[in-house]
């Protein structure tokens, strides 16, 4: 679960959907949602207007600690020979 610190959405809680590394870019759920026309099939068929996420900068979106509910950054610690990752806010591991 992530939450969104900047733009029209901020404060909005979601799920990443798809991750773009290349771009740098997320897609959450419930987030900057657009609206998309797509034309009929078939001639005298209906169009439709559908929702649809557009990815937002990854940049924009922070991981919510699940001790505190509150957005906290990603460190990591060797725990018995692993490294695994751990919030910085309360040291839980993710």
């Amino acid at each position: 679960m992530v939450i969104v610190l900047t733009g029209k959405d901020k404060g909005k809680k979601g799920k990443i959907l798809r991750v773009f590394r290349d771009l740098n870019k997320v897609t959450v759920e419930g987030v900057a949602i657009r609206k998309k026309t797509l034309k009929a099939k078939r001639k005298g068929g209906k169009g439709q207007i559908i929702e649809v996420a557009s990815p937002i900068n990854a940049s924009n979106v922070s991981l919510i600690d699940p001790k505190t509910d509150k957005p906290t950054r990603v460190g990591s610690k060797i725990v018995a020979g692993k490294k695994v990752r751990v919030t910085k806010k309360s040291g839980v591991e993710i």
